[in-house]
């Protein structure tokens, strides 16, 4: 949620910004909400203050037997008045929160203008794209000859975007969650958090998935969604905390499934795994300092570029245009390992800086130990790695003519003894 006080001061900026994304102008309309609200809260405690003085009066008229009874007519009126003020105050409040939940975050200076995936700028390129003697396979192809992918299954199962993983495959798949984490937590700092994977609506108002993104959830039961990321439940952690700024930054990781309704994707990528309803994820959330929050983006992504190099997996780091951000992101880069099935780049991680917008959603803050004052922290957010795109890398990149798949060395000491998986 972004700073009201950006509205009160100058909504023509906020505009602007916000442009930059697409955003038709809502800084007047907030403006005036503002304006509204507190002009609503000035009369509240105006009448509050004369209900008050006109009680002390029937007070003082009954000691001296005087009548009070224009004076507790007067009372009942302030009453009346205060409930209806106060009912208008909690309709213009309600009207401003949803206005501002559904107004997505602004972009930093340097994040690139554009309007979609096309603007999107390139940063660096790692690792060379392998050269193969025979035409290279897609993932799904070698899955399924090898009789450890199956989607016919899955779909009897619980219908399209869906599959099953069998023998080397699903070993293969385990060993990467594992290896990120070891990762992760032994050589990058962060602490490993077993979180819950059903949260309630505020869990999602804070990170941003709701209100507005309702359609890409899974509902499960009244009070509960299915989480579209571990961000969810990571970042929440911290949720009407005030945290000690010395103990910034906080780093954790998780490794859960994840659920999504893929509502926008219809056509695309329907073969194979690339697009799930559910699939696995490790993810990576830090909570900073303001000043500390740009070069901790950069941390956030050189730790999730590592899992590729350790795999040997060819990649190339994105810097995402205005266009192509996600709703709560000031500035993200996007890593895109190589998939030589495919012969193209493909998203495999997505590393973002979000400012203070989830800490104000969230009502997180933080306090420096000689410090009266609090403050909204930052935070980030990042996959380190998605496991099931990961997996696809690996088996497009480490395929032999034979259809078999090399296991990469990285990964060996978690499969057991077997260094190439076969039919």
């Amino acid at each position: 949620m972004l700073d009201i006080s950006l509205f009160r001061e100058d909504p023509e900026a906020i505009d602007a910004a916000l442009a930059r994304r697409g955003v038709a102008p809502v800084g007047a309309k907030v403006a005036a909400l503002d304006s509204r609200r507190r002009a609503l809260l000035t009369d509240i405690q105006k009448a509050q203050a004369e209900r008050n003085e006109t009680s002390k009066g029937i007070g003082l008229a009954k000691r001296e037997g005087r009548d009070a009874q224009d004076l507790m007519d007067a009372v009942s009126a302030l009453k009346e008045k205060m409930a209806g003020l106060e009912a208008d105050e909690r309709a213009v409040a309600a009207e401003l929160d949803d206005l501002l939940l559904g107004i997505p975050n602004v972009p930093l200076d340097d994040t690139p203008d554009g309007a979609d995936e096309a603007d999107n700028v390139q940063v660096r390129v790692h690792g060379e794209k392998p050269h193969f003697s025979f035409a290279p396979k897609e993932h799904f192809e070698l899955g399924e000859a090898l009789g450890l992918m199956d989607f016919e299954v899955a779909a009897r199962l619980s219908g399209s975007r869906f599959v099953v993983l069998k023998g080397g495959l699903a070993r293969l798949e385990r060993a990467l969650g594992q290896f990120m984490l070891d990762l992760q937590t032994t050589e990058h700092g962060y602490e490993e958090v077993a979180t819950p994977y059903l949260v309630r609506s505020d869990a999602l108002i804070g990170t941003g998935q709701l209100p507005k993104f309702s359609e890409d959830l899974y509902r499960a039961g009244d009070e509960h969604w299915l989480i579209p990321t571990a961000e969810v439940t990571l970042t929440n952690l911290g949720r009407e905390h005030i945290l000690t700024e010395e103990d910034l930054p906080i780093r954790v990781t998780a490794l859960t499934p994840c659920f999504r309704s893929e509502a926008g994707a219809a056509g695309r990528d329907t073969r194979g795994m690339l697009r799930q309803h559910q699939f696995s994820k490790v993810e990576l959330v830090s909570v900073t300092t303001p000043e500390d929050s740009r070069a901790e983006l950069d941390r956030l992504v050189g730790c999730a570029e590592e899992v590729l190099k350790r795999l040997g997996i060819a990649y190339r780091v994105m810097r995402l245009c205005t266009g192509d951000m996600g709703f709560s992101a000031q500035a993200t880069f996007d890593i895109e390992a190589w998939l030589p099935g495919q012969n193209t780049y493909r998203e495999i991680s997505s590393c973002s800086l979000c400012g203070d917008f989830q800490a104000r959603r969230m009502r997180m803050r933080s306090r420096g130990k000689a410090e009266k004052k609090t403050r909204f922290p930052h935070t980030l957010n990042g996959s380190g790695l998605a496991l099931g795109r990961t997996l696809i890398a690996v088996m497009e990149t480490y395929q032999n003519e034979d259809g078999s798949i090399t296991v990469p060395e990285a990964l060996k000491p978690y499969m057991g003894g077997m260094d190439r998986i076969t039919p």
